[in-house]
């Protein structure tokens, strides 16, 4: 599957969440449903994934969090 096609079902599945729940929920709202619908297409979700910062010759193991990471 390429970039482009994982991105119009991140789209679409983004869109049905909003027309159903509409604005002024918590984001953990929105990402949960999201990852429920991108799950049900049978793409490879992550939720909450660390992403390390790197400084120089620091390393920070949790710099970062990524809300979700589809499809590695």
């Amino acid at each position: 599957m390429t970039e482009n096609e994982i991105s119009k079902i991140i789209f679409e599945c983004s869109l049905k969440i909003h027309k159903a729940l509409g604005p002024g929920l918590l984001e953990s709202s929105y990402e949960e449903c999201l990852y429920y619908e991108l799950k049900k297409k049978g793409l490879d979700v992550v939720k909450q994934k660390p992403l390390p910062l790197i400084y120089d010759e620091v390393k920070l193991e949790i710099g970062y969090r990524v809300d979700l990471l589809v499809e590695n």
